[in-house]
């Protein structure tokens, strides 16, 4: 990578953190105007909301589907390529899956956009990742990992309530227009201020997918794709928690969301401070902290200020779990780096399917619109337990080197 000046580092920097914003609101953004999509394109939704809801559901999982078959499909296909040119390719992906999913006349072909808009998320945030780690230098990859990531909380401060209100005001369709834009100006930013990186001829696509025969990278896959459904099955559902369990109006929504936003971005901070400092008590610690912020909000969230509060601190503990997780995915990855990195994210767009999907269940099941809390709480738990054998057998790994070489790993 060239030398860069301060201010093109700083731009770049912007640059990767404004396509985590970008990727936020087309991604969470649908959670806000879902029941607008739902009473536009399903047909009955009047009659029985609960049912359309957990039906219209199905179009968050399928973004997460996309993101979960792009990650390694075309992450091994590109592990030659630049990463900086990968994410010229990606950003114009992301322009065309959001015209689509604005422009979609039925909820079927809204469900085919939703599906192919999320193919390039995984492999956008892998490389940008590595870039922000890059530009921040040794020693610091939990921060650049937390700032190439912090565009995806702080969309839910800004973006995201943004492209509510204009959903709600204008039409669901408006928001992925939004987006369209927001993408655009990213890949002109990218193309002015990216460094340019060389990519690895060396690396192979079987080689890139080699650490996937590792059953220890499998024990991190289960663990993010379960643990960070706990939140995905309250998030997906909070604009009916909003108006039909608080009965606040339909237009504290894009507030709801902005608290949510900002306790994802100061805890998407203090994760990578924590990453880089002990890993292990930073996954730990978040994991035990996020299973008790759910469990408070099943118990205070009917009230307003209970449901402000404890999003907040929902919010904040599952983003300071995410550099963590993905710091220890790329130290497991090794060679294979940009695999590691986005196979994070394919992994928590797993958990976002899951726990969306299980929500959805327990919501047309009629047990209530808080139910999802609870199922959270058991995906929470499930992941805290994953994350003590990963650590397990890490320990037992390195006991068995000390016996056998007698030097101690780090």
């Amino acid at each position: 990578m060239q030398p860069l000046t301060p201010h093109r580092r700083r731009m770049a920097l912007f640059t990767l953190a404004l396509g985590g914003f970008a990727i936020g609101v087309t991604e969470f953004a649908t959670m806000g105007v879902l029941p607008n999509i739902a009473e536009d394109l399903l047909p009955g939704f009047t009659a029985n909301p609960a049912q359309g809801i957990s039906q219209a559901g199905i179009i968050i999982s399928l973004y997460a589907l996309g993101v979960v078959i792009g990650a390694p499909v075309i992450t091994a296909l590109a592990a030659r390529a630049s990463q900086t040119t990968l994410v010229y390719w990606l950003l114009g992906a992301f322009v065309l899956g959001s015209i689509a999913s604005a422009l979609a006349p039925t909820f079927e072909t809204l469900a085919v956009a939703r599906l192919l808009a999320g193919l390039p998320h995984a492999t956008f945030f892998g490389a940008s990742a590595l870039l922000a780690g890059r530009l921040m230098g040794p020693g610091n990859q939990g921060k650049g990992i937390a700032i190439a990531m912090s565009g995806l909380p702080i969309a839910n401060i800004l973006g995201v309530p943004l492209a509510t209100m204009i959903g709600q005001q204008l039409g669901w369709r408006w928001a992925y227009a939004l987006v369209a834009l927001l993408f655009v100006l990213t890949l002109v930013l990218s193309l002015r201020y990216l460094p340019k990186v060389a990519g690895d001829p060396t690396l192979s696509p079987l080689r890139s997918i080699s650490g996937f025969a590792n059953f220890r990278v499998w024990i991190m896959i289960l663990l993010a794709s379960i643990g960070f459904g706990g939140f995905f099955a309250v998030y997906s559902y909070i604009a009916e928690v909003v108006t039909r369990v608080a009965d606040l109006p339909a237009g504290a929504i894009p507030w709801v969301l902005s608290v949510i936003g900002i306790g994802m971005t100061i805890g998407t901070f203090f994760g990578g401070w924590a990453a880089d400092r002990n890993t292990k008590f930073a996954i730990i610690g978040a994991f035990s902290a996020l299973i008790v912020a759910l469990t408070v909000y099943v118990f205070v969230a009917h009230t307003p200020v209970g449901l402000f509060i404890s999003v907040f601190v929902v919010g904040f503990w599952f983003s300071a779990l995410t550099p963590a997780v993905q710091t220890r995915f790329i130290r497991m990855a090794r060679e294979a780096e940009l695999m590691g990195s986005a196979i994070t994210h394919a992994a928590f767009n797993v958990a976002n399917a899951l726990g969306a999907w299980i929500g959805g269940v327990v919501i047309a099941a009629g047990l209530g619109y808080l139910a999802p809390g609870w199922a959270g709480i058991a995906l929470a738990a499930a992941g805290l337990v994953l994350a003590a054998i990963s650590f397990g057998v890490s320990k037992r790994d390195r006991a068995r080197s000390v016996d056998t070489t007698g030097i101690k790993l780090p």
